[in-house]
């Protein structure tokens, strides 16, 4: 590969390269596409009747071939693999997943999509120390959905997760089984992103990147330019966009150069209601499709996936091969004709908010100086002016996202909560057709364009972040918090207050072999179960429904709320003033 020395991006002036370029790849559709191995749990436990179950995890790095004429790359994974073990957790299975930190960088883990307690989101300052533990509480009792864990740490998530700290989890409703899409084997998570190789075989830095980084080597699974072989039926294809900052927009191109069709069923926070027929998707970093797609009538031959999403005015004119994602080699036969369908109807129980008119809060995405990135003209080390939004719990806000600079393009992630996407102006794009069919946690802001989304901000209450994900903008400080502010008058009783993410009972703890007996981790799951965590989420649903519907004057944001230093300060040790922890500051 002979890449340029500048990167054009859509519409904006040329970033400078300062990467020479991976060396030449020959293998290209001649590896096989790897599956990450299956967690399994290490205990399971009961309390309370909820069952709990207790995984254990080391972030370790490892070494992996990747030219076979070439040194090996360092990499650092979960478990030693990258992606790191894929979970498969029933709707309702509580789990507790203990992240051991062998590596000598510091981490932080986000189960990204779930509606976790703010403790266990992954607060980019609650880091696992080298040497360290740090036990992640979750509910999974959300809808079925694709979710994925990946690195959190402040000022190295691209690097952390260019380097391998990503992977699947997938919550599964035998509910959903019942519609009979395609399962087992047929069931398969794709994470596609983008890297670049030294000549050393090794990986290049990214840590020195201020815009963006765009890669020349196409990755599935973490291998290059991979083939499956697939049988002539339908596949469901989980579609994960890991990459630092490329977009992807995605079709399945048969030998004619034709696109073929296939149906989107689901997006980040679940199934559509429907079906999308579609013959491409767009996906941003961070976001996650799923699609059926069909090899019957192809039987004995190869289809292609390729990119077709234009980096620049000369379209994919930068890298060789970089349209070039994976090939699919149909067999002949197929083994199993079960699990097959793809039902009209597929989920009648999203729960949409309601539409509502007035704006209420608008942010502003784009460069702050030389080296950072703002969302309202502040970055995240403004530490006294960091919260942008006080939303009371159970209200519905509906939030304006403008993309006001770059360059490159701005994913937004809201933590916590599903969001619908209301509307997309500005650009040269409208919402499309599979943006709306579902729930979301991340939107794509193209240059010039404003997109106006609309969320429940709840169950719980606490300290959550939204920021944009492309990772080079999020570690020069392109994130913000909000503040979902507890209603008092609902009638529920939470037992735990879990709103501030350095609750110093979660904080890591030095590894120690005493911490990993059975006894102490036994001990360690019936203190958690006990919380009550997550086991009233329908009651306080509930209860949050019927305060606002008998309720003609709910609290607003600025009548309910204390002042922005309250929020940050109460219960705060020193460190957590700076998410750096830099004192003074």
């Amino acid at each position: 590969m002979v890449p340029p020395t500048t990167l054009w991006l859509v519409g904006l002036s040329t970033i400078p390269l300062a990467l020479a370029g991976s060396p030449r790849y020959d293998a290209i559709f001649q590896n096989s596409l790897p599956l990450a191995p299956i967690a399994t749990p290490a205990s399971s436990t009961n309390v309370n009747g909820q069952q709990i179950d207790f995984y254990e995890v080391t972030i370790e790095p490892f070494q992996k071939q990747v030219y076979p004429d070439l040194g090996p790359a360092n990499l650092v994974g979960y478990n030693g693999v990258s992606p790191g073990p894929t979970y498969y957790v029933k709707k309702g299975t509580q789990t507790v997943i203990r992240y051991h930190n062998n590596h000598t960088d510091d981490s932080v883990v986000h189960l990204h999509g779930s509606s976790t307690h703010t403790p266990w989101d992954g607060w980019p300052s609650d880091h696992i120390h080298y040497g360290q533990f740090k036990d992640y509480y979750y509910p999974n009792n959300s809808t079925a959905r694709s979710i994925w864990y990946h690195d959190h740490a402040d000022g190295i998530t691209s690097t952390n997760c260019f380097r391998g700290l990503i992977g699947t989890y997938i919550i599964y409703d035998p509910e959903e089984g019942k519609l009979g899409l395609p399962a087992g084997k047929y069931d398969i998570p794709l994470m596609v992103n983008d890297k670049m190789y030294t000549d050393t075989g090794d990986l290049v830095s990214i840590a020195n990147e201020h815009n963006d980084f765009i890669g020349d080597t196409m990755e599935v699974n973490g291998q290059p330019w991979p083939y499956l072989e697939v049988e002539p039926r339908k596949y469901r294809l989980r579609l994960y966009n890991t990459a630092t900052s490329r977009p992807f927009d995605l079709h399945v191109e048969q030998s004619n150069g034709d696109w073929l069709d296939f149906q989107i069923i689901a997006s980040d926070s679940g199934l559509f209601g429907s079906p999308v027929a579609s013959n491409d998707v767009t996906i941003a970093m961070g976001e996650r499709y799923e699609i059926v797609v069909d090899f019957s009538s192809f039987a004995n031959q190869n289809l292609t996936m390729k990119n077709a999403f234009h980096l620049g005015g000369q379209g994919l004119a930068q890298f060789d091969n970089e349209d070039l994602i994976m090939s699919f080699v149909v067999g002949e036969s197929v083994a199993d004709w079960s699990s097959n369908d793809v039902p009209g109807t597929l989920n009648e129980n999203i729960a949409w908010p309601q539409d509502l008119d007035d704006v209420d809060h608008v942010f502003r995405f784009q460069r702050g100086g030389e080296n950072s990135w703002t969302i309202n003209g502040i970055d995240f080390d403004d530490i006294n002016n960091r919260i942008l939004a006080r939303p009371p719990q159970g209200s519905v806000q509906r939030w304006r996202l403008v993309y006001a600079g770059g360059p490159g393009f701005h994913p937004v992630h809201v933590h916590l909560v599903d969001f619908k996407i209301l509307s997309r102006t500005g650009g040269s794009r409208v919402v499309l057709p599979y943006e709306s069919a579902g729930l979301k946690d991340i939107v794509l802001l193209e240059p010039g364009e404003t997109v106006d989304i609309e969320a429940h901000y709840g169950p719980w209450n606490g300290l959550y972040m939204f920021h944009c994900h492309n990772l080079i903008h999020e570690d020069h400080l392109m994130m913000a918090s909000f503040n979902v502010t507890r209603l008092e008058a609902l009638g529920y009783d939470n037992v735990e207050s879990l709103d501030t993410p350095d609750d110093t009972r979660f904080l890591a703890e030095d590894w120690s072999a005493e911490a990993y007996s059975n006894d102490e981790i036994q001990g360690r799951l019936n203190w958690l179960g006990n919380l009550g965590a997550y086991n009233e989420r329908d009651q306080i649903v509930t209860a949050v429904a019927a305060y606002y519907s008998d309720n003609p004057n709910p609290p607003t944001e600025t009548s309910n709320v204390p002042e922005a230093g309250s929020v940050q300060t109460q219960g705060w040790g020193q460190n957590w003033q700076n998410h750096r922890g830099v004192p003074g500051v």
